[in-house]
């Protein structure tokens, strides 16, 4: 049934687009909260990346920034092609470079805001180092 599958698609380009970082206040409130309790998590089961500016809390933050928006980006494709197509398409290398690309640029101001030391594990906010 059409209706069923616009239905599915608007949702799914829905979950998509709240995960990817179209919008101005997606970073601030699903990616960044979502990368950085990714790392937290890491921090508590990994220790080093429980120091503040190491490698392991950088590449935690930078992972769990990358999941979401990719997945993100992909879900938004997929959903937008299932509900306005009239038969199903597939999510082709190129729409997934693309994807891959706009989420390097995203990485790059993520390692910014790591580099000046604006995103740091959890216990860094509370210390008086």
């Amino acid at each position: 049934m059409a209706w069923k599958r616009k239905l599915t698609g608007g949702i799914i380009g829905v979950i998509g687009f709240m995960l990817s970082p179209l919008s101005w206040w997606n970073d601030a409130v699903v990616n960044l909260p979502l990368a950085l309790l990714f790392a937290w998590l890491v921090g508590l089961l990994y220790k080093p990346a429980a120091i503040p500016h190491s490698p392991s809390f950088d590449a935690a933050v930078i992972l769990g920034y990358w999941l979401p928006t990719v997945l993100g980006f992909i879900l938004m494709h997929t959903g937008a092609q299932q509900a306005l197509s009239r038969e199903p398409k597939k999510y082709s290398r190129g729409e997934l470079l693309k994807d891959v690309i706009v989420s390097l640029l995203y990485t790059a101001l993520i390692v910014v805001l790591l580099k000046t030391g604006i995103l740091k594990p959890i216990s860094a906010y509370f210390s008086s180092k």
